[in-house]
């Protein structure tokens, strides 16, 4: 806990900061869903005043600072392909990385096994006389 008077007004500050930007974020996600919801249902005027209010909540984060202006970009884009009815407007879900098998030990090349079975090993620089 900090004990300067100055520190102790900061992390009060970035709190409520914080707590801003989480609602921001989440009136963007909550007007999504109804703007979903809205052209699932398939009325015209109710999307349309959904799509509107939902591009007005992405700017209104995006000026205050609560969204990055490509973030909210991104978001405008999905909104409008979601209101034109394309169903591809939702992000696929990304494939899990599967886990890579252990290495197996590496076996030797097919001329290096040649070079054993015939015997013909070079003699090593370290036992030179």
């Amino acid at each position: 806990m900090a004990n300067i008077a100055s520190q102790k007004k900061r992390i009060a500050r970035t709190a409520r900061e914080r707590e801003e930007n989480l609602r921001f974020a989440s009136s963007v996600k909550t007007q999504m869903k109804k703007l979903e919801k809205a052209v699932a249902d398939g009325d015209d005027a109710v999307a349309d005043e959904e799509h509107r209010r939902l591009i007005s909540r992405v700017d209104k984060a995006i000026q205050k600072g609560a969204m990055h202006k490509n973030t909210g970009a991104r978001k405008k884009a999905r909104a409008a392909r979601v209101r034109s009815g394309d169903l591809s407007a939702q992000p696929k879900p990304e494939a899990k990385a599967k886990p890579k098998a252990e290495a197996a030990p590496e076996e030797p090349a097919a001329d290096e096994r040649a070079d054993e079975a015939a015997g013909s090993e070079q003699p090593d620089s370290a036992e030179k006389s």
